[in-house]
């Protein structure tokens, strides 16, 4: 090879080289400016609040390209999209109930069964504003707080069922219990029951069609709540329908923690025991778990398998108790957080004593402040949450509040039979709260969620004591203990810590 055909040979790799490093730059400055672009959007018309924009921009900033696609997957806003489109007509007689309840609480003529309720009527008309959540006083209630119990009496009312039975679930498994639930509808649409099975598609991604063939070929009709077309990619995977409702024949419903799958019959090997809340409605309460499938389901299925406003969704209640309940949903297609508020409420009201249970304990700072300021007036505030976890992130940054809860007085006990799965809050044995819910940020900001809110003392009284019969299960964490825990824990907490709003 000649001196200049090996200078040659350089320059052309020299020229390749600088070739592919002014692509480079090319494909950063692109990514940079789409930063930019996506910055703006943050800073001029989203609106988020302060800390939110400041760690977006950090992302962007810090990882470019990637940042954006981390930003297109977490970092959708939903609560501006109208999501939940009513026909013309929907549910038109509710609104003339809810102006006039309206009127009756703000004029204080409205009557209630428990006389200690009267004290809760702002939170009822809070309620009322925020959600159009309509208060209704003639149910009664069964608690749950076993699979065994709560599965035997599901599957009784849905063998009874005439007309039809409208279920949705976050989880649904491919195991015993998934596949007795799938029988048991299978029948009742074969003699000619309506039957509608709605369920996440991120919560039960492991579902196929397969599973549901029987139910399907029986008349039955199955819908994926925020499903991809895309398989193994889907743009939604960070909003999620963690609610759990069933409504049979417009007359019982059921609404609480629990999910299909043999865990939570307990026979789960590492979590064992299944602690957890549910009720069985009956009453006209069941009208607005009705409602909030109608919504969700219409929101999912396909336009041909759409829900009509009919009255064999609605029948007429007969008075089966004096529970007053009102049904509250929050999402992500909503910046008013209903439930937190409705927990915040809560808390804010209470004179004497929270009872609080959670699988995972991650407050915003309003919850944690509110929880702080209740214990240090003289509240006796007492959270209860796992002591074993079933996802060790959330496990670890849900630790890590418990020092600062410590620090202003709350007792905080670590649920030792089994894993505690309930969602629950009682306050003065007067109202109470149980749903989907946890008391985390996902919950308030990113989940679909559902919560039946209790205005009833014997019910709230009920509550009080399972929580007290949940102690003697329990560890007490006291703040030394807290305070000499080691520095691999400490670790782990403060970093998971940063995550919590996606936990």
């Amino acid at each position: 090879m000649t001196g200049r055909q090996h200078t040659g040979e350089i320059n052309a790799q020299g020229q390749g080289w600088f070739s592919e490093m002014e692509l480079f730059q090319q494909i950063y400055t692109g990514l940079s400016i789409v930063n930019l672009l996506l910055a703006a959007v943050l800073i001029f018309m989203e609106r988020r609040n302060i800390a939110s924009t400041w760690a977006w921009l950090m992302v962007l900033l810090f990882l470019p390209g990637i940042g954006f696609v981390i930003y297109l997957v977490f970092g959708q806003r939903l609560s501006r999209r109208k999501l939940y489109k009513l026909r013309e007509g929907e549910f038109s007689r509710y609104q003339v109930v809810l102006e006039e309840q309206i009127r009756k609480m703000e004029s204080g003529t409205i009557r209630f069964n428990d006389p200690a309720i009267v004290d809760h009527r702002d939170m009822i008309h809070m309620n009322l504003v925020s959600d159009a959540a309509l208060y209704t006083q003639d149910n009664h209630i069964d608690i749950y707080t076993e699979g065994q119990a709560k599965f035997e009496a599901l599957f009784a009312d849905i063998a009874k069922a005439e007309d039809h039975v409208h279920l949705l679930y976050y989880i649904i498994r491919k195991d015993e219990l998934g596949e007795r639930l799938i029988r048991a509808l299978t029948e009742r649409a074969a003699a000619g029951v309506k039957v509608r099975l709605l369920y996440d598609a991120i919560g039960s991604s492991e579902l196929t069609p397969r599973f549901f063939r029987p139910l399907v070929e029986a008349g039955g009709e199955v819908a994926a709540f925020f499903s991809s077309p895309i398989p193994y990619v889907n743009m939604w995977v960070n909003f999620r329908n963690h609610r759990k409702l069933v409504i049979i024949d417009g007359e019982v419903g059921y609404i609480g923690g629990f999910n299909i799958g043999n865990e939570y019959l307990g026979m789960d090997r590492k979590l064992g025991y299944w602690r957890d809340t549910h009720l069985r409605i009956t009453g006209s309460a069941v009208h607005l778990l009705q409602a909030r499938f109608y919504l969700d389901w219409n929101l999912s299925a396909q336009v041909q398998r759409r829900m009509e406003d009919e009255p064999r969704y609605f029948p007429p209640s007969q008075r089966t108790g004096n529970v007053g309940i009102q049904i509250v949903s929050s999402g992500p297609n909503s910046e008013k957080q209903q439930i937190k508020h409705g927990y915040l409420k809560m808390i804010y009201k209470a004179k004497e004593r929270i009872y609080l249970q959670s699988p995972y304990l991650i407050p915003d700072d309003s919850l944690l402040t509110a929880l702080k300021m209740a214990a240090m007036s003289g509240v006796d505030v007492r959270v209860m949450i796992p002591g074993r976890a079933d996802h060790k992130l959330v496990y670890w940054a849900s630790q890590s509040y418990l020092g600062e809860l410590l620090k202003s007085g709350v007792r905080c006990f670590r649920y030792e039979k089994g894993f505690l799965h309930a969602k629950t809050m009682v306050v003065d044995g007067q109202i109470a709260s149980v749903g989907t819910a946890n008391l985390d940020i996902r919950s308030f900001k990113i989940n679909f969620e559902t919560n039946a809110f209790l205005f009833d003392s014997a019910t709230a009284e009920r509550l009080e004591q399972i929580f007290l019969e949940d102690l003697a299960e329990c560890h007490e964490v006291t703040r030394e203990e807290y305070e000499s825990r080691p520095l691999k824990a400490r670790l782990q907490e403060s970093l998971t810590r940063l995550l919590s709003p996606i936990l």
